[in-house]
């Protein structure tokens, strides 16, 4: 029987990991590269990065697995949203990539809703209004600034289609990555040729686009090479990270919730229907599971949060975690989880890079509200998790106010790794929570792909009913629930007393 790969192409790392016919992992390994942010809110990377990290670790984990070329079956592939590469007539790249989390194109945002015809029509051609960190935004950002250079492009790929194209020599989307994109009409599940006219777009920047499990190609002779694999092989759709997650998690029925904190947090619900929020708070977008949707939040500093508090503020206990060989996030939160709730009315607004859902607002920025002398540096961890979860339940309430219904919400990520934190969770989110088998996240879901376009399952839901399995449960604390009903209540109207205030500051520090 043949062994999957699974290909995740992170913003810290690619991940790729190797699993057998039943989905067991045999190996996993990460190959990490560089973020640049050449100027305040700007993010990017060199998708050259990303293929040298893909050959590394997929060759690390054929080494680790004591597998053949000739024993790869299929391969699925994952990625970062939103992402922007953008090739020549000779499919060589002609600038950085521009990264989900880059804020630079608010007014390519303020273009696009303009030229749509207002966001009640945006909303109507694509689900989803205009977000900075979306790829629509940054190709007219190009057009806009870098003249010389959009006049090169050819075509316009997302992060794991670049490497889908270095494996296989095609061009070719996926219909969950395409979704992110604000050019992509997620009903029909297509690209948009009216907002591509209104955005005097040229529709051949764009690739053909296919469902996930479809297989898109097959390894090149120079990729099989490159990687050590069999050419030939075939290469599946996959899915933007946060759908290849929830796959890898369970989420392809509905009553399922995902709560993933990692760099970015995000609640993730499946729907047998497209269902759109009239304001755009929280994304619609197309399922790996061929014909459905989801409804997904993407909150930009959520573990990015708790990581900026552990480097500038917990130099101590990072120094005492390596003398103990531990991780220094459990000393902070260990500490965090003595002090009461609210921590004596401190509350942390975690925007540290602009926020997308569910406010759209890239002059967003990380907040301490109600400090006193009184506070310490656990009293500020326990803020710090508290106001990130704080943010995921503000998209979880939204969704639940559309008719989602979370009999039991599934935890992954950093978040997940804390007992402390995956309680905080349930409390805070009242509903029971759970943690699978699952552990490699976006990999894993990628590998399910890869499973089913080699015929090793027939469907997504078959693969996961025989490969995910919980392994803990975390029950809601009433009494806590009802505690952070009421603690929780100011949260939402810090953002909104702060918001114009976030806007003068851009302005007066020249980033407006």
């Amino acid at each position: 029987m043949p062994y999957l790969l699974g290909i995740d192409i992170g913003t810290s790392g690619t991940k790729t990991i190797l699993a057998d016919h039943k989905g067991v992992i045999k190996a996993e390994a990460i190959a990490g590269y560089p973020v640049h942010s050449p100027r305040p809110g700007w993010s990017e990377q060199d998708p050259e990065d990303w293929w040298k990290g893909a050959r590394t670790s997929v060759r690390a984990v054929l080494k680790a697995g004591g597998v053949k070329a000739d024993d790869i079956g299929g391969i699925g592939l994952s990625g970062q949203m939103h992402g922007s590469v953008f090739l020549d007539r000779n499919g060589e790249v002609i600038r950085r990539a521009l990264l989900w989390n880059d804020q630079r194109t608010g007014r390519e945002c303020e273009e696009i809703v303009s030229r749509a015809g207002g966001q009640k029509r945006l909303l109507a051609m694509v689900a989803n209004p205009a977000f900075t960190g979306f790829t629509a935004p940054k190709i007219l950002w190009l057009r806009n600034n870098e003249k010389r250079n959009f006049d090169k492009v050819k075509k316009v790929l997302l992060p794991k289609d670049y490497i889908r194209y270095r494996l296989t020599g095609e061009y070719a989307a996926e219909v969950t990555d395409a979704s992110g994109t604000l050019l992509f009409d997620v009903a029909k599940r297509q690209w948009s040729k009216t907002l591509m006219g209104k955005l005097d777009l040229d529709m051949d920047l764009l690739p053909p686009v296919f469902e996930s499990t479809v297989v898109s190609g097959v390894l090149t002779k120079e990729a099989a090479r490159s990687l050590g694999l069999r050419a030939g092989t075939p290469v599946a759709g996959g899915g933007g990270d946060q759908a290849m997650g929830a796959v890898g998690n369970g989420i392809v029925k509905k009553g399922v919730v995902s709560a993933m904190m990692g760099t970015s947090g995000v609640i993730f619900a499946y729907t047998d229907k497209m269902e759109t929020e009239p304001a755009g708070r929280v994304h619609t977008f197309c399922h790996a599971v061929p014909g459905k949707w989801h409804m997904m939040s993407c909150m930009l500093s959520a573990g990015g949060m708790y990581q900026w508090f552990r480097n500038v503020l917990c130099g101590e206990e990072a120094a005492a975690a390596a003398k103990k060989g531990v991780d220094p996030y459990d000393i902070i939160t260990t500490a965090a989880a003595k002090v009461q709730p609210g921590a004596e009315g401190l509350y942390c607004l975690p925007y540290l890079t602009g926020e997308r859902t569910p406010h759209a607002d890239p002059y967003a920025r990380g907040c301490y509200i109600g400090l006193t002398p009184r506070h310490t540096k656990a009293m500020l961890a326990r803020a710090t998790i508290e106001g990130i979860t704080y943010g995921m339940r503000d998209s979880l309430d939204i969704m639940r106010g559309m008719g989602v219904k979370a009999s039991e919400i599934r935890l992954s990520g950093g978040g997940a790794k804390s007992a402390v934190w995956s309680q905080l969770q349930a409390d805070i989110y009242g509903v029971d929570a759970c943690i699978t088998n699952s552990t490699a996240g976006s990999a894993y879901g990628a590998m399910i792909t890869g499973g089913v376009g080699a015929g090793v399952w027939k469907t997504i839901p078959e693969a996961c009913d025989a490969t995910i399995k919980i392994v803990r449960r975390i029950k809601q604390d009433k009494k806590q629930v009802a505690l952070y009903n009421r603690l929780y209540k100011p949260f939402g109207g810090l953002y909104e007393a702060l918001r114009e205030n976030f806007r003068e500051i851009a302005r007066t520090n020249g980033l407006l």
